[in-house]
This record gives C-alpha cells, structure tokens and sequence, in this order.
C-alpha cells in the first residue's frame, strides 16, 4: 500500500498500535499472579523463577515473526498472537483457579511460553511496520511504541486492583479473552505505508509526534496517581470504575491525530488525490528512503556502464548503515557488542522484574503492587525519554545512541547497590531508578539496530536482540536469585516445606551485587561500541536528519 505521509492511514496504524502494544506487555503481568501461582501450585521459589524464564522465554523468542514480517502483512501476524494468548492464558487459568487439577509443571511451563509468545507476535508486527513507516523518526516511533509497552503494566495493575479487585485468575481470564479482542479490532488498521520522504520532517508531523508523546505522558502519571490514591485512601468502586474510564479515554487519544486531519484537511486530500493521478509511475514508485534532492547521483545506466568501465567498484559486502543480511549481521563485532550490552542491562533488570513481589516482600512491604506500577511507570519514562532524548542528540550532535545505555548502565550499579543494601527508605527511590534505566536500553537498541544494519531484515535482527532478556532472565533470576532465595528461606524456616516465604536483605543481597557487577561490564562494553560506531553516526547524520548511504563506491 502507497501513500502519502500526511495522509490518515500511517498514523491511524500508530494509534491501533498503541493499544496492540499495551496488550503485548502481557508478559509485564507475571509479579501480578506469581504468588498466587506458587501458593496453588505448591511450588517453592526456584520452581516459580523458572516460571518467570518461561515467561520471559515466551516474550522475547521472535525470531520465525522476525521471519515472517517481510513475508507477510501484519494481519497474520496479530492473528497468531490472538491464537497464542487464547490457548496459553487460558491454560494457566485453568490450573491457578484449580478448574483442572493436576496439570503438570511442565505443561504449565510450555502453557506460559505459549502465552507470553504472543507478546514476541504482536510486538515484532507492530514495531517493523511503524518502523518502515515513519523511516526518519525511529527513534522516535521506537520510544513511543516502547513506550506504551512500558505502560501495560500500570494499565495491568490498574484493571487488576480496580476492575478485578485483586483476583489473579479473572486477570488470566481476561488476559486470555483480552488480547484476542484486541488482536481482532486492530489488525484492520495497521498496514504498511510507503510515506513521502520529503515532508517526514514537516513541522506538522513533529507536532503529531509531540501530542502523542505528550498523550502517553499524562496517561503515565495518571495511572501511577490512580494506583497511589487507591492504595492510600482505598477508593470506592464507584470512583474507581471512573478511573478506568478515564484510563480507557487517554487510551483513544493518539486518534485525535487521524481525527483532525479528517476534519481539518479534507480539501488538501482531495487535491492530493488529485495530483495522484497525474503522477508518474516512476515518481510513485520512490524507494523507502531516499538521499536528498539537492544530491546528484548517476543513473542506473550510467552506474551500469561504469561498472563495465572499471570506474564503480561494486562492494563485496554492505557496510555499517546499509541494509545487511542476517548472516552478514552476525559476523561483525558490532552486533555481539550491541548484543552483549542490551544483555547485562535487560538480563539484570528483568531479573529484579521477576522477583518483585519477593522482594517487596522481603523488604516488608504489604502492597506490592504499588511497586510494580512505579516500575511500570519509569520503565515507561525511560522508553519514551530514552527514544526522545536519544533522537535529539543524534540529529543535533551526531551522538551516538548507545551512549545512553552507558549512562543508565551506570546508574543500574547504584540501583542494585541501594537494593543490597537493604534499607526500606530506599527501596521505591531504587525501584524508580532501575525502572527508568531498564526501559532505556529497550529504546536505544531498536533504532540502533536498525541504523547500524538496516531495515531489511530489521525485524529478524530486533528479535535475535531480544533473546538477551531471556536468556539472563534463566541465569541470573532462575538458576542464581531463586537458588539463593530459597536457601535462604530454607535457613530461616527449617522443615516448613518449598513454598515458605522469604524475609529480610540477604533473601536478595548476593544477587544485587552480582547483577552490579553484570552492569559494571556492560558499561565498560557500551563505551567501546559508542567509540567504534562514531563515525557511522556522523555519516548517517552529518546533516541533521537521517542520510541512507550508498552502496556502491565511485572512484
């Protein structure tokens, strides 16, 4: 599908996947039904940590839709996430509410990795379609979109405390029914566009962005101020079903955009459609991205007898920048340094994601959904700001975007220190620190990847990044945090069986200074890949705003 930027359809696909992305955060749910989930499954800490992997496992193993992307539209896509969730949450809802009992633990296993993969579907189709749409603004559209991930779980909390009234299986049944229904309403909407390279940098459009960004902003501190009041004052229900609408209403208000263009610029399609018509088909058949127009390059046929003439020198392989087959990809420094780095940051930080119920319950705290709203407010502040901050720098000053992740990476060593240390006072301050350092890296890596190898097989490579999550989610929370949890517990409850509860700072003090250590490493890796791709940035951005190079070479 081919059309303008301006038009509706590219921005109608970003306000439907505001809400397919806030459904992908699925798997941000976990700390909500983990304590119920061990106590009906009586299962001790390892066995509920290694639930959590499967989780995360689930949620981040796309790469066959990674695949699939540049195969098929999205439709199909959402369509297998709709399927994935409905089967999978729906099986842990029925051993948690004890309908079926005897399920075996690794059918539950498999039933979690089937859910959470769904979130792996919708996020891959969403972010690769978004992403070739607005190709200029990545990291915008990446911070945005990550963005509303980040929300999902304070909409989660929010419909959990108030509408479900803290029961965890009516929230896998609504998880099970949900996601689907959303699926279903959405698919018709996202679709890919071709847009005009020459207006994405229009006043108009970065005002678009901006009140969308504003939009998920003021839905943010909503959220967290609804969770705050109900937890402080214990709101009525009345009260409390209208602040769901409420959250519902913030929810539609990226439409406004695809609103106000219907309303307000009619006249300017119809002359648009106007012009259509008399375009060339070589004018209507512009690449993706193109140079700008005050460059001069050859022609095909002149590139043709060049190459005859010995005068091009056509390149063995692409370089950093161009578009790279996966293969091509997975032989350069660059991607494993990027890989390794996305990996400390996300592999720890999903650890104490996982975790955060037994941690808030260690720390003696009664209510531990206020710290996963907190959590999901910040990781959603530092997706969004990540993304903004990030794109401003690159464009202004040609800084390279893993700088960031050096930056958070440092403040995520303090965050883990405060934790060991294992004073309450601090225990929000360092959950809001990690929270918003978390939800950076998630906003660098996408556009990052996307620049340094391109988007042709984007979104194979964004999901082969994504494995890092899961991967430290297995070593550092399943084999290390839940062994020395329950060892723990073990040692203050002798003889009281495998589901006893933890309490106190050395329930977690070792596995926060390992995870310091973990980011400590991961600094020092981002300030060699910030220094090795420094001169890709100032060739792609050497003019302010995103420049494709060439692949060929004249000489």
């Amino acid at each position: 599908m081919k059309v303008k930027v301006g038009t509706r359809p590219p921005w109608i696909g970003l306000a439907a996947a505001a809400w397919v992305e806030v459904a992908a955060g699925s798997a941000y749910c976990f700390p909500l039904y983990s304590h119920a989930a061990k106590t009906a499954l009586g299962i001790d800490q390892r066995g509920l940590t290694m639930l959590g992997v499967a989780n995360d496992i689930g949620e981040n193993f796309g790469l066959v839709p990674g695949v699939l992307c540049n195969r098929l539209p999205p439709w199909p896509v959402l369509t297998v996430a709709a399927v994935l969730s409905f089967v999978g949450y729906g099986i842990m809802w029925l051993a948690v509410s004890k309908i079926v009992v005897g399920i075996p633990y690794w059918v539950l296993w498999i039933a979690l990795c089937i859910a959470t993969n769904s979130s792996a579907w919708l996020g891959t189709g969403i972010l690769v379609t978004n992403m070739r749409n607005f190709p200029l603004s990545r990291g915008t559209v990446a911070g945005i979109l990550k963005g509303y991930v980040g929300l999902s779980a304070a909409v989660y909390t929010e419909v959990y405390t108030g509408v479900l009234h803290n029961s965890s299986t009516h929230l896998l049944l609504s998880l099970s029914l949900g996601i689907p229904a959303v699926c279903l309403l959405s698919m018709y909407f996202v679709r890919p566009c071709t847009p005009s390279v020459e207006e994405e940098n229009s006043s108009e459009e970065r005002c678009h962005f901006l009140f969308t960004q504003l939009a998920s902003v003021i839905l943010g501190v909503y959220l967290l101020v609804s969770t705050v009041l109900d937890d402080v004052l214990g709101l009525s229900t009345s009260v409390t079903y209208a602040l769901f609408g409420g959250m519902v209403l913030l929810l539609f208000a990226p439409l406004a955009i695809p609103v106000k263009m219907t309303l307000w610029r009619k006249k300017r399609e119809l002359e648009c459609l106007d012009r259509l018509v008399d375009w060339s088909s070589e004018e209507i058949s512009k690449p993706l991205i193109t140079t700008s127009s005050s460059a001069i390059y050859a022609s095909d046929e002149d590139i043709l007898l060049a190459e005859g003439e010995g005068a091009i020198i056509k390149k063995k392989g692409p370089r950093r920048g161009e578009d790279f087959e996966f293969c091509e990809a997975l032989i350069k420094a660059d991607f494993w340094l990027l890989f390794m780095v996305y990996f400390l940051g996300v592999g720890s930080g999903v650890t104490v994601l996982n975790n955060l119920a037994q941690i808030g319950i260690a720390a003696g705290t009664e209510d531990t959904t206020i710290l996963l709203s907190l959590f999901s407010f910040c990781n959603f502040v530092g997706r969004l700001g990540g993304g903004a901050v990030s794109e401003h720098f690159v464009r202004s000053r040609m800084l390279p975007r893993p700088i960031w992740m050096t930056l958070t990476q440092i403040i995520m060593v303090i965050s883990y220190l405060l934790f060991a240390s294992g004073m309450h006072a601090t225990l929000y301050t360092s959950t809001a620190l990690l929270g918003i350092c978390y939800g950076v890296q998630f906003s660098v890596m996408v556009p990052t990847t996307s620049e340094l190898f391109g988007l042709k097989h984007f979104g194979m490579m964004y999901n082969f990044m994504l494995l890092g999550n899961p991967l430290g989610a297995f070593l550092f929370s399943g084999l290390l945090a839940g062994y020395i949890y329950d060892k723990e517990a073990s040692r203050q409850y002798p003889g009281f069986g495998s589901s006893i509860s933890c309490f106190g700072p050395n329930c977690f003090r070792v596995t926060f200074l390992v995870l310091a250590g973990l980011c400590t490493l991961g600094t020092v890796l981002s300030v060699v890949l910030t220094v090795r791709i420094r001169p890709v940035y100032q060739m792609l951005y050497a003019s302010g705003s995103f420049r494709h190079p060439r692949s060929t070479s004249i000489h």
